[in-house]
């Protein structure tokens, strides 16, 4: 169940934080938000919640005739797809470093050379894949085209060379095993190059557009963009496209690495499950059509399927919705960070990940210690906090892990 947060002037949080608490400084993020006159009835907090850049990272917020682009954020679309398989752990070689390679090849992951050419987490300008590239031409190109002709800041100088790539951060591709030992392909990244232009562009204009109308906000990043502007029509439209290029990226990343699979064990898919976890979208609540921007969020109205991860170490989980109305029919996307990545890298050693990793095959060195289980809340608490937003369909707990490592 949830705790009321309240925010002053009238506004409030439903937070479901029991057993998880909040940092105060998420605490005061949600107030500013829920504060904002365009948001109503309350923003909701799911227990995952963390402090964001810009906006809370766990945060559903409603808003009416505006948008504020960074409640969004720069990853737009990012989310999950999980992939069920006739297939289990015994098929697979005992050593899977082998394994691990063969999916690495398939899907750049990671960023070298200030993502310019050569770059290990794009396809090189000359050698994009046939089938990437005509995806490309045929969905996005003239889209695009037509959005940086009136916004040239929204422009990513890899957009075409993303398509089917993982990324940094907290981004990564697993092979798991559920209760009944049963692989499952599970993929976390979002829209890349595109989405993160076209997230830091329209944040910045929107701070301008208040700036020069000189709008108070309680901090600048939860500048907006009215309704009755060309401006929010043309940030709707990019953040449709870029949630788009998010879904197609997770199923072409999904395919290849099913393809490199298939070279070890025989491959047969038995269900999916896919979903955004920080997005936008038009849907109807108390009575009233809203803009819902779940930042760090899964819908989970009655029947849908989400899929919440827990750290590289720890359990992952797949649920069906409940459809509570308190939480806008939301839930968490994960277990949530507990600390920051400089923390992490402060408090924990290589020999902390070695032994939070044990029967992983995945990076061990210092590169992901940002990453290690120690820096991430408890799932099993998270899942505790939120049994009235989902139910548990299956658990499953990761044997590979493919993460992308920054420069």
């Amino acid at each position: 169940m949830f705790s009321v947060i309240e925010a002053g002037k009238g506004k409030f949080i439903k937070a479901w934080n029991h057993g998880v608490p909040f940092e105060e400084k998420a605490v005061e993020q949600l107030k500013q938000t829920a504060r904002l006159p365009f948001v109503a009835p309350y923003v909701a907090a799911m227990p995952d919640t963390h402090w964001g850049l810009g906006a809370t990272v766990g945060s559903v917020v409603p808003t009416e005739d505006a948008v504020c682009p960074a409640a969004v954020g720069v990853d737009i679309g990012c989310g999950m797809i999980a992939v069920r398989l006739k297939l289990t752990r015994e098929q697979l070689p005992e050593n899977l470093s082998g394994v691990r390679a063969d999916i690495e090849r398939v899907v750049p992951c990671g960023r070298t050379h200030h993502a310019g050419e050569g770059d290990v987490g794009a396809w090189s300008s000359r050698a994009i894949p046939e089938h990437i590239q005509r995806m490309w031409k045929e969905e996005f190109a003239e889209p695009y085209k037509k959005l940086c002709a009136h916004h040239q800041g929204a422009r990513s100088r890899n957009a075409e060379r993303h398509p089917g790539t993982l990324g940094t951060g907290n981004h990564f591709l697993e092979l798991t095993t559920d209760e009944e030992g049963l692989v499952w392909l599970v993929i976390h990244s979002g829209s890349r190059g595109l989405g993160n232009r076209i997230g830091t562009y329209f944040t910045k204009l929107a701070k301008e557009i208040c700036n020069k109308r000189r709008v108070e906000l309680p901090n600048a990043d939860l500048a907006y963009l009215t309704d009755s502007s060309s401006e929010f029509a043309d940030y709707i439209g990019a953040l449709h496209l870029a949630q788009k290029f998010a879904w197609q990226n997770r199923l072409l990343m999904a395919d290849a690495a099913l393809g490199a699979l298939s070279a070890h064990a025989p491959v047969e898919v038995i269900d999916r499950v896919h979903c955004h976890h920080n997005y936008m979208a038009e849907e109807h609540h108390y009575g009233k059509d809203v803009l819902l921007t779940r930042k760090g969020a899964v819908r989970a109205d009655v029947g849908d399927m989400g899929i919440i991860p827990g750290s590289m170490g720890a359990r992952s989980y797949i649920v069906r919705g409940k459809g509570c109305r308190d939480s806008f029919k939301s839930c968490s996307h994960g277990a949530g960070r507990a600390m920051s990545r400089t923390e992490a890298k402060r408090r924990f050693s290589v020999a902390d990940h070695v032994a939070a990793t044990q029967g992983v095959e995945c990076d061990k060195t210092t590169a992901v210690i940002d990453e290690t289980p120690g820096a991430y809340k408890s799932i099993e608490a998270v899942m505790a906090a939120q049994e009235d937003l989902v139910e548990v369909v299956h658990t499953l707990k990761q044997f590979l892990c493919v993460k992308g490592l920054g420069e």
